[in-house]
């Protein structure tokens, strides 16, 4: 199963370096045609049109979630202020778990502690 990631902008750019390795396409939303500070409706549009999952801090996502359904799917962190190669270890090792997630049909947003 390929795995594309869309990280958000309260994420640091510097974890799709981190995480090129462990996911097929990892992108920092301020990459994209987006560029920063841009909207999380426009963020979400994004990754929905380019089959990503969308990897955040921000509980907005969580609430366009229930509110529009998915795609696309969410991982929402919520392991508070940690360095940013914490949270590559963490999303590395959750690997396994985010496949079955994004093979999922029942679910759309995926909390990581």
């Amino acid at each position: 199963m390929s795995i594309r990631l869309l990280l958000d902008e309260n994420t640091s750019w510097r974890l799709s370096r981190l995480l090129a390795s462990a996911f097929d396409d990892v992108v920092h939303v301020s990459s994209t045609e987006l560029g920063e500070s841009s909207a999380d409706t426009a963020i979400w549009e994004y990754a929905r049109k380019h089959g990503q999952c969308i990897v955040t801090n921000d509980d907005d996502f969580h609430m366009l979630s229930a509110v529009r359904g998915f795609p696309p799917k969410v991982i929402l962190l919520r392991m508070g202020n940690q360095s940013t190669k914490y949270v590559a270890d963490v999303l590395v090792k959750s690997r396994e778990q985010i496949e079955q997630f994004l093979a999922s049909e029942e679910y759309g947003v995926l909390e990581i502690l």
